[in-house]
């Protein structure tokens, strides 16, 4: 299987089409019956702008991130945040069921509860971070898991009022992260006013590749310099130019699972044209380099191959 030592293949972006435009989700089963758990030749990783949860309830579900691979068993809670690479398999000969439940979390956040949005921030504070949550705590796994499973069957069933369903569960998924995990987040509460900079962080997705300057920004807000970068780090949580650069080594990230680009050629697509700023970002956001980055996610899809067949 050559791919399962060279997993730098294509990447998608995935396009979420939502069940509910209102609602901003998309939940459905996958049910997988062939007895074949071989990892897919080749495997290819996906990304997409929704969180996503997955939920396991019959079989057995490799997943692997940048970070590391995990089996899900029946029963098992997992989130992926926004953007976030990552790539499955059916892992063990008996019948797999999973529930996805893709969502754009930051549209449940009304002007009551917005204070929390930044609580759910992938810049702050990663939302893969609460898998150690399900993993420790097993009353909190449960709770999760019925609440997911209450909203996938209020979308099938489409009784009156199942928005209202929905929403409530969505809440209550939040709240119970929000208050079983461990860090403190009560500095984070403070209104954020995330959809006043909404056109300046559209801007910055669109022009990563080039030279994104202050005054480009302000301009497309029509605010003045010194209080764009004092409003941008009170919203934000960091510098305007600490998000553009977490920006651009995500994208690095994706270019570099790809393997079609030299390192030089991802750090100018990103728009660092200085390589020794690259990889001082890089090694900043990642504790290694670009090409330590790229033998490391060999050697984990290699794990995960050989996890996978020892099963």
């Amino acid at each position: 299987m050559e791919n399962i030592h060279n997993p730098f293949t294509e990447i998608f972006n995935e396009e979420v089409i939502y069940q509910n435009p209102l609602l901003f989700l998309k939940i459905w089963e996958i049910s997988t019956d062939t007895p074949l758990s071989e990892i897919p030749n080749p495997w290819f990783w996906h990304y997409h702008k929704q969180v996503e949860f997955l939920v396991v309830t019959e079989g057995r579900l490799g997943i692997q991130t940048k970070h590391d691979y995990t089996v899900m068993a029946s029963g098992d809670v997992m989130v992926l945040g926004s953007s976030q690479l990552h790539r499955t398999h059916k892992h063990s000969a008996e019948a797999l069921r999973q529930i996805v439940f893709q969502i754009d979390l930051t549209q449940h956040f009304d002007l009551g509860t917005m204070p929390y949005l930044h609580c759910f921030s992938e810049l702050t504070h990663p939302l893969e971070q609460f898998n150690q949550l399900f993993r420790e705590n097993e009353t909190v796994k449960r709770t999760a898991y019925s609440l997911i499973m209450n909203i996938y069957d209020e979308s099938q069933s489409r009784k009156l009022g199942y928005e209202l369903a929905i929403s409530a569960a969505i809440k209550n998924l939040l709240l119970l992260l929000l208050r079983n995990d461990s860090r403190d987040f009560s500095s984070l509460t403070a209104e954020t006013g995330l959809s006043r900079l909404r056109p300046a962080l559209d801007y910055i997705d669109l022009n990563l590749s080039e030279k994104i300057s202050v005054e480009d920004v302000c301009s497309v807000l029509n605010l003045s310099y010194h209080y764009f970068i004092k409003y941008f780090k009170k919203v934000m949580g960091l510098s305007f130019v600490d998000y553009v650069n977490y920006k651009r080594i995500k994208k690095a990230e994706r270019l570099l699972l790809t393997g079609d680009l030299s390192i030089m050629e991802v750090s100018f697509e990103v728009g660092i044209l200085n390589m020794a700023q690259f990889y001082k970002l890089f090694k900043r956001h990642n504790q290694c380099s670009p090409k330590e980055f790229k033998q490391r996610m060999r050697s984990q899809t290699g794990l995960a191959s050989a996890l996978a067949q020892a099963d």
